[in-house]
């Protein structure tokens, strides 16, 4: 496995497709740069909730760990589909305080979305995901090695 194929390929969007013309590469790098930019900056960014994760990878298994506070089990989606795994969920936080001299009302709402390339041949039905005080924990097995054959060439007759 190389390291690329379990580096997340996407925030906040699909993978984008390879293109040929320049113009389009360009532009697509001149979006990635903005988006990097603003994302810490909330008045700015379309989307100010992205979870920190963090991919490892072990002789077995595949550890992705991401940070996620306040969030529950309902509150989170895991999708796999075409070697990609998703992980979105939604943050809703709300705040009153009524007192003898204010009334103080706070909401934050956020939604995201994390994807990781996971490497082919990996067997759906044994990934496990886990969510503890906040910190999602999701387990994909690692394939098995593909097997070589050779194939004897005969002479035809």
């Amino acid at each position: 496995m190389t390291v690329k194929s379990v580096i997340p390929v996407a925030q906040d969007r699909v993978v984008a497709r390879k293109e040929s013309n320049p113009f389009s590469l360009l532009q697509h790098e001149i979006d990635r740069l903005f988006d990097g930019f603003t994302r810490n900056f909330a008045p700015f960014s379309q989307n100010p909730v992205v979870p920190n994760m963090d991919v490892a990878e072990t002789e077995k298994e595949i550890e992705i760990t991401a940070e996620l506070p306040g969030l529950e089990e309902k509150d989170v989606q895991i999708n796999v589909a075409d070697n990609l795994l998703t992980i979105r969920g939604e943050k809703k936080n709300e705040r009153e305080e009524k007192e003898k001299d204010y009334h103080l009302v706070e909401r934050s709402y956020g939604s995201f979305l994390r994807t990781v390339e996971l490497p082919p041949g990996v067997n759906l039905d044994t990934i496990k995901a886990t969510i503890a005080k906040g910190i999602l924990k999701v387990t994909v097995p690692k394939p098995a090695p593909s097997q070589m054959k050779k194939i004897e060439v005969k002479t035809a007759a």
